[in-house]
């Protein structure tokens, strides 16, 4: 390329085939920048790649060893358009690794563990270390304890201290201990959204050679990077710190899909609604295990806040990542987020020189897509999704009739099954003085939260200003109604005040309340007591309404049997109206001071309005302002003590931090593969069994094994805190194991966390049936559908079945990282073949199970089960054979 010469040198291995392909740039500043020239590497060829692709073949050629990473590779990705609808597989070294304190807790407990291993055979502990840089930014353990209340920020931070006061020490005890890691202290925002406006580097730049940002989390919604060009997706706790400790992610070379974007957005619609949009059609598309690539001239209407959003929620739509190449509006989000100069000129010329840049309105620049579908920008309308799942999107004018429909289906992921004549219930309860009643379809959740849409200054000016509006038409929110704005960073708070809407959110009751994930990852808080008992008592399907990205049932909190993902101007007007059942076109939002009638349409902001304010108040100032003291953290962090010792000092009496037993036992040898016999099925599960079921985050229940264990050490209810809280504790985290309080087992005819155990019939809490088999010596295996494993990449969701005793799983279906983590916690992950399943094959999970594992197994690999019904005659078990089958290890 123009400008550039050819430069031999030693960056990278003397034994890279490729080092030859090192050409250099000289900045304003006259400082010499290298890198890999992929332009004249590639020719004609790598221009008709993906830019996602691209990024690929870089890290492959920069890692090119000839071990991990080979030439053979490098010549795979670059011939993508031969490949593509193969199965080539091929390396990835990530520039970076990023996770947060939930999962980023037992990485470091692995790492700690991993050390006390490595001395007691006889090694270095100081050498266990991640290798790949690691970022963790504490935003799990906050809730939404305190609102409605001017002091809320400061109450639940001093909550959230109280209660993971352990876990903090210990991190802080990891980033001292372990090298190449950084902690951004809780209270600093949420990680995707922190990433997006201060970690991403957009490209590196080490000992004056320069190369593509990308990374991995340990979060499925880190795929929210890739709105700015960045390259990146989640995994699960497993494989992350495989990544960490410098192996390379093996991957099938992707399947991108070019979703073509035209036309303009309504000057009433966010990017909520295009969002939304976006899930529902990819979903019906199905871009499971896919890359998405977006293109086209609409991209340019669209700003990298915007971008981030979409590409935030690729998890519900099912692809691995959806990635937007960098152009200018990078370089400009870049400059507003307060990057120097000098970082975005090398940024800008690198991006350029290295093909990585590209102009979205022309088409010339198009690169070769395995499939491409299109949207038109003009047609999306305002929208909501729910009541059970993000890809399911009513249009706001449908949204009356739809929860109609829901009330009268039978129970699903878009019924609740409700009597005709039970619909109209009202439930009469006291509160703070006030007489108020509530029925199906009531809000008693109203949250501005995540990261999916808080790092959006024009959906949360929008929120604002329609605020401002409402108060101004005397409009409120009613007092019960559980109401909170939990800001992805602390940037948000500047702009809004500065902007002057602050007050009007008060007003309302939307509060901060404190930065981060909080209700979105259903760190809600309790509901007041007499609204609780009124729900309970009426046994309503009462409403959560949050600017979100995931809704799936029990996740946001146990009294909400629907819940609905929308943009925070949303919330806010669903929280006025206080339900869902309003159709707004025709029905008044409420009553003005003088008795007028008020429509949303009187108080909803254009998005000219929204701009004009986002002009004036995002400004570079804010963002240096905020991220010059992200590392210093409140004054209870840095007044926080943690130990100084190369190995951790574990303590017994710990329930947050436990050594867990993952590397007892561990030899020098690697243990030759075992075949499973005699098998039961400890749970026959259905489609769509997501990572929350399997592993919950939430509360632990008073009458569960966990609390009984927590009851044990000491402890009392409310000290029992969350299940993501613990998860540095194996002890507490095997025992909530399946304990998700909406698990659907075939066994049983209601929802909840129990399971037969089947020897005896007896109906017990899983993790008591589990123990118990373990007891006897005997393995155990799960039966699901479609889907295994979706939601969250959730590492504890397989090192909890793990220590329960479970050797494999057989679905149809699975989704890809948690049955990487499957895989990574030696749980064999079977699928049923093309057309069959459970109730094809006539299993009933009743039966005895035998798997044959030849010491060759492979993914792909036939795999033979035979199958025996288990009787009980003459006071004793038999076994008769039942089938044989042949099932897909995966």
């Amino acid at each position: 390329p123009a400008g550039c010469r050819q430069l031999a040198d030693a960056t990278m291995d003397e034994n890279n085939p490729y080092k030859d392909f090192l050409s250099e740039f000289v900045t304003s500043s006259g400082r010499r920048l290298r890198f890999v020239d992929l332009q004249t590497l590639g020719g004609a060829k790598y221009q008709r790649l993906p830019f996602c692709v691209r990024v690929l073949l870089e890290s492959a050629v920069r890692n090119c060893d000839e071990f991990q990473v080979k030439s053979r590779h490098v010549e795979d990705i670059l011939n993508w358009l031969e490949a593509k609808d193969g199965q080539v597989e091929v390396p990835f070294r990530p520039a970076r690794v990023i996770l947060q304190d939930f999962t980023g807790v037992p990485a470091v407990v692995d790492f700690a563990a991993m050390r006390d291993a490595v001395e007691s055979l006889g090694g270095d502990p100081s050498k266990i270390n991640p290798v790949c840089p690691a970022d963790l930014v504490v935003d799990h353990s906050v809730q939404a304890d305190v609102v409605r209340r001017s002091d809320a920020v400061s109450k639940n931070q001093e909550i959230e201290f109280q209660r993971n006061k352990e876990r903090f020490q210990f991190l802080k005890w990891g980033a001292k201990a372990l090298e190449n890691m950084t902690i951004v202290p809780p209270g600093s925002g949420i990680v995707h959204q922190v990433n997006l406006e201060y970690l991403s580097r957009a490209v590196f730049l080490v000992d004056d050679f320069v190369y593509p940002d990308s990374l991995v989390g340990t979060d499925s919604h880190t795929t929210m990077i890739n709105g700015m060009g960045v390259l990146g997706w989640g995994v699960g706790g497993i494989e992350a710190e495989a990544t960490m400790l410098g192996q390379a992610i093996t991957m099938v070379l992707p399947h991108v899909l070019g979703y073509r974007l035209t036309g303009t957005v309504g000057s009433l619609v966010t990017s909520t609604d295009v969002v939304l949009t976006i899930t529902k059609h990819l979903r019906q598309v199905g871009v499971v295990g896919k890359f998405v690539e977006f293109f086209g001239p609409g991209v340019e209407q669209l700003s990298i806040a915007d971008r981030a959003t979409i590409s935030n929620m690729c998890p519900e739509y099912g692809a691995t990542v959806g990635y937007f190449p960098a152009d200018q509006m990078t370089i400009k989000y870049l400059r507003q987020t307060g990057r120097s100069d000098e970082q975005l000129e090398y940024i800008e010329r690198y991006l350029k020189l290295s093909g990585m840049f590209r102009n979205f309105n022309n088409s010339d620049e198009d690169p070769t897509f395995s499939e491409i579908v299109e949207l038109d920008l003009s047609t999306v309308v305002s929208s909501l999704s729910g009541p059970k799942r993000p890809q399911d999107r009513i249009a706001v004018t449908d949204m009356k009739q739809d929860f109609q429909r829901c009330l009268d289906s039978k129970v699903g992921f878009k019924g609740f099954n409700i009597d005709r004549e039970r619909q109209g219930d009202r439930m009469p309860f006291v509160f703070e003085g006030q007489n108020f009643e509530i029925g199906h379809g009531s809000v008693v959740i109203s949250a501005i939260t995540s990261c999916t849409n808080t790092s959006n200054p024009s959906v949360m000016l929008g929120a604002g200003l329609l605020a401002k509006k409402a108060i101004e038409h005397g409009l409120s929110v009613p007092s019960y109604v559980k109401t909170s704005l939990s800001p992805g960073s602390g940037v948000v708070t500047y702009y809004l005040k500065e902007s002057g809407v602050t007050p009007f959110l008060e007003q309302l009751g939307f509060h901060i309340i404190g930065y981060g994930c909080m209700t979105c990852i259903g760190n809600s808080g309790p509901l007041p007591e007499p609204v609780a008992e009124a729900i309970e008592k009426g046994d309503l399907v009462t409403v959560g309404i949050l600017s979100g990205n995931r809704n799936f049932e029990g996740r946001i909190h146990p009294l909400t049997r629907a819940n609905y993902l929308a943009s925070p101007l949303l919330v806010i007007a669903y929280a006025i109206a206080g339900r869902v059942s309003i159709d707004f076109e025709c029905e008044p939002l409420g009553v003005s001071s003088d008795g007028r009638d008020v429509f949303l349409k009187d108080v909803w902001p254009t998005r000219e309005e929204i701009q004009a304010v986002e002009r004036e108040f995002v400004v570079p100032a804010i963002f240096k302002e905020v991220y010059s003291k992200i590392s210093h953290g409140t004054p209870m962090w840095q007044s926080l003590d943690a130990p100084d010792d190369l190995l951790y000092p574990w303590d017994k009496r710990s329930t947050y931090i436990q050594k867990p037993a993952f590397f007892e036992g561990m030899t020098r040898e690697i243990q030759p593969k075992q075949s499973i016999e005699g098998a039961y099925v400890l749970l026959n599960l259905g489609d769509s069994v997501t990572t929350d079921h399997i592993s919950p985050a939430g509360s632990i229940a008073r009458n569960s094994p966990a609390a009984r264990y927590l009851a044990s050490c000491g402890l009392t209810p409310r000290e029992f805190n969350s299940y993501g809280s613990r998860r540095g504790n194996d002890s507490v985290m095997a025992r909530g194991t399946f304990a998700n309080v909406r698990l659907a087992n075939k066994f049983l005819p209601r929802l909840g966390p129990k399971t037969v155990y089947i020897p005896t019939g007896e109906l017990m809490d899983v993790y008591d049936a589990a123990a118990r088999y373990r007891e006897e010596g005997r393995p155990l295996i799960v039966l699901a559908g479609k889907d295994y494993g979706c939601g969250p990449s959730r590492d504890w969701a397989a090192k909890g079945p793990q220590m329960l005793g479970i050797r494999a799983v057989i679905a149809e279906s699975y989704e890809r990282i948690h049955r990487s983590n499957l895989i990574g916690m030696g749980i064999v992950p079977l699928q049923y073949l093309e057309g069959q399943s459970a109730s094809s094959l006539r299993l009933t999970g009743r039966e005895v199970y035998a798997i044959h594992m030849p010491e060759d197994l492979h993914p792909g690999h036939l795999i033979d089960v035979s199958v025996s019904q288990l009787t009980y005659t003459d006071g004793c078990f038999h076994t008769h054979t039942h089938g044989a089958y042949t099932l897909e290890a995966t």
